[in-house]
């Protein structure tokens, strides 16, 4: 393990070390106007929503890292202290990209990068018309933290209108993250798209109290079948399946059919039923894994 104390190393060798490591982060694609009504359109990876009452969302213009410079984001929401932030789906990220040249002051970086502006209801600037998703927002705050170049400035912003593209709602009005098709930042030109296989659910803990991986038998906590994930999720139920419960599931003929081909095989037996179990927990069929795990806790 690599260790690495912030202060012994360069700004632009750390920026890239945080870059790399804190991905993906979601993407605010904001669009703000000065005093005089010029448009700038920029995007930032360093934001996030952080709170639902009221609504608050924070995006970082922070200095540049190579002179020290602050960002025409940062000097718009000082002189009007509004902005709309654009959620980036995967069919807009190439001029997305565009936007972040750094045109000089006063260039409109919808004109340059072909987006359409699309007038919004409660705030000057313009919000992306191609967008999923725009959040009008008024600033509440710009915290500056230090005064060297990579030094952040949060934009605290409060959300006060939100304009949805009804394209990706699923059947119960919700936003569906396929129809969403959503990018982030990683580290140097990578981006990621949160889309087909990289998509995947988890039930949460807060719907039930798990049992823990603590109370899982060490049988299988030392499998070397199941990985960290495996355990998890087994560990994410409130209950193991009772004696007789297991006991019938190994009446079924796959069960039988390990039973009897690894009888004199122990480690061969277990071994089986840690893969077929893993399989199961891949299928989300987790009392079903339990009831594979635990033959050999019954016999």
């Amino acid at each position: 393990m690599k260790s690495i104390n912030p202060k012994e190393i360069s700004t632009p060798e750390l920026h890239g070390y945080l870059l790399g490591a804190i991905a993906p982060r979601p993407i605010a694609f904001a669009s703000t106007v000065d005093r005089n009504g010029n448009v700038n359109l920029s995007p930032f990876s360093f934001f996030n929503v952080f709170g639902s009452n009221p609504p608050v969302l924070i995006f970082s213009p922070a200095r540049r890292v190579r002179d020290n410079t602050t960002k025409h984001s940062l000097e718009n929401v000082k002189e009007v202290a509004e902005v709309v932030i654009n959620i980036v789906n995967y069919r807009m990220v190439e001029q997305m990209s565009l936007a972040s040249t750094e045109y000089e002051k006063g260039v409109n970086e919808f004109i340059k990068s072909g987006f359409k502006e699309e007038k919004s209801l409660l705030v000057k600037p313009p919000r992306v018309k191609e967008a999923p998703v725009s959040f009008e927002c008024k600033v509440l705050q710009i915290l500056p933290i230090g005064e060297n170049g990579g030094a952040a400035n949060l934009v605290i912003c409060e959300v006060i209108m939100i304009h949805l593209n009804e394209n990706i709602l699923d059947d119960n009005r919700k936003i569906d993250p396929f129809k969403l098709d959503g990018v982030a930042r990683m580290g140097g030109d990578w981006y990621c798209r949160a889309n087909g296989d990289a998509l995947f659910e988890i039930p949460k803990p807060i719907r039930n109290k798990g049992i823990g991986v603590d109370v899982i038998p060490e049988s299988i906590k030392n499998s070397m079948v199941l990985t960290g994930n495996n355990l998890g999720r087994l560990g994410n139920v409130e209950s193991i399946p009772s004696d007789s419960d297991v006991s019938e599931y190994g009446k079924t003929p796959v069960i039988q059919e390990l039973l009897q081909r690894f009888k004199n095989d122990y480690e061969g037996l277990e071994f089986h039923l840690h893969q077929m179990a893993q399989e199961k927990l891949l299928e989300g069929e987790v009392e079903e894994a339990w009831k594979i795990l635990l033959q050999n806790q019954v016999r």
